[in-house]
């Protein structure tokens, strides 16, 4: 006859049997499930283009810049080399490597801090070049850095063209999701949530500043470092005088590398305008009667940005910004009235490099001919966002004019629009007010 302890250890192990059991039952059923695919699994290794969750924009090396150091941003969906990401293997995650320049998107000096620049980087395999792919729900992922183990995000969320990228704790916001959709295929779907906010739309432009004084100019002002004028009106005397359309007058400003150019208004007359020798920045600087050029930019690298921010000109005969080096010029927050064009990549320098572009936020009065013009033989690329022109729909102003630019002689118009390539916006970045 059994005992009670007897019977207690055969239902204890029926019990632990039993439960062991419903164990397994459950290990299989879920191995069945990632083996039979139900749940994401990661992408395999190819070329995608990564569009972001909450923007619906894409991920990008702007201006196609191929030179390390810059910092990635989001532009609508084109399928553009620029947009195209080369996803391979490494160890227990991926490196996005950017089809245009070859180079890696990496996290800038290898950061494991919130708010860190995402740029593309000569690849090496550090590990801040290293992304796992955390699944949200069919081609979608986080894109956790590996270094850090920090998501791939927009900064401060934003659903706005040209934003950049950076690393940010990964949580459930949806500007820290990414869509895949195989190279090729732009993607089409709109964002998982709608943005936020709606699109930057701009208001009444900036108002033409009182000066506060006056100052002749004779000889160029050198400027290295930060140069405030404090908002005093500078004009041309003597050699500085003439305020024609002369080639190779002197500038009113020369810039040198790095240099910043700020609060100062340039009179009549205003000779050449500031020449910038490289890197440069010019903050809430106005023409009032553009000479030969208000602005003429420089230098020989790639790499180099120059950023306008604020300002605005007026009654340029013919250019308002010369772009004769190479590398990017922004143009943001900025006011042009009564002019020929905002920009124009020089057609015929001796030698020409691909230039780039992008107008950010600016309003356009006529009369003028066009916001920007570019040589798509050498690659140049012309991106807008936030314009606003005062005139009618009708009006002659053409927003991107598109050259076969050449080394001596008259460079050929060739067209004129959007094309998705070299001239890149869509009609909801242009807007019309009578």
């Amino acid at each position: 006859m059994r005992t009670e302890n007897q019977h207690a250890r055969r239902w204890g192990g029926r019990a632990a049997a039993s439960f062991i059991a419903v164990v397994s039952l459950i290990a299989a059923a879920l191995t069945t499930l990632f083996a039979t695919g139900s749940a994401t699994a990661a992408p395999t290794a190819g070329s995608y283009s990564l569009s972001n969750a909450g923007s619906g924009l894409c991920l990008e090396v702007p201006a196609s810049a191929t030179s390390d150091g810059v910092q990635l941003s989001q532009n609508t969906c084109s399928g553009a080399a620029q947009q195209t990401w080369r996803l391979t293997a490494s160890g227990s995650g991926y490196t996005l490597t950017a089809s245009r320049s070859g180079k890696c998107a990496g996290v800038r000096d290898a950061s494991t801090s919130a708010g860190k620049a995402v740029e593309q980087q000569t690849c090496s395999g550090v590990s801040s070049q290293v992304w796992t792919l955390a699944p949200v729900s069919g081609n979608t992922y986080q894109v956790v850095n590996s270094n850090g183990g920090k998501c791939l995000n927009t900064k401060d969320s934003s659903t706005a063209v040209g934003a950049v990228v950076q690393q940010n704790s990964c949580d459930s916001v949806t500007s820290k999701r990414w869509t895949f959709t195989a190279a090729g295929s732009v993607p089409t779907d709109p964002p998982t949530t709608p943005p936020t906010t709606p699109p930057t739309i701009p208001g009444a432009p900036p108002a033409w500043p009182t000066a506060n004084g006056s100052q002749a100019v004779t000889a160029t002002i050198g400027v290295s470092g930060a140069y405030d004028g404090g908002l005093k009106r500078f004009y041309g005397s003597g050699d500085l005088g003439s305020g024609g359309q002369d080639e190779d007058q002197p500038a009113m400003f020369e810039l040198a590398d790095g240099a910043t150019l700020q609060n100062v208004i340039l009179g009549a007359p205003a000779a050449d305008g500031v020449h910038c020798l490289g890197a440069c920045t010019l903050k809430n600087v106005w023409w009032e009667d553009v000479g030969e050029d208000a602005a003429t930019f420089l230098g020989s690298s790639s790499s180099l940005v120059r950023t306008i921010d604020g300002g605005g000109a007026r009654l340029a005969d013919d250019k308002v910004f010369q772009h004769n080096g190479a590398g990017t010029l922004i143009i943001k927050n900025f006011r042009v009235e009564d002019f020929g064009k905002l920009y124009r990549s020089c057609g015929n320098c001796s030698t020409m490099y691909g230039r780039h572009v992008q107008v950010q936020n600016v309003w356009v009065t006529s009369p003028g001919d066009n916001i920007v013009g570019i040589n798509t033989n050498y690659g140049d690329t012309a991106r807008f966002s936030g314009i606003t022109i005062y005139d009618d729909a009708d009006a002659d102003i053409d927003i991107c004019t598109k050259y076969k630019g050449v080394t001596s002689g008259e460079p050929t118009k060739i067209g004129t629009g959007a094309d998705g390539t070299n001239c890149i916006y869509s009609p909801s970045d242009i807007t019309y007010v009578d």
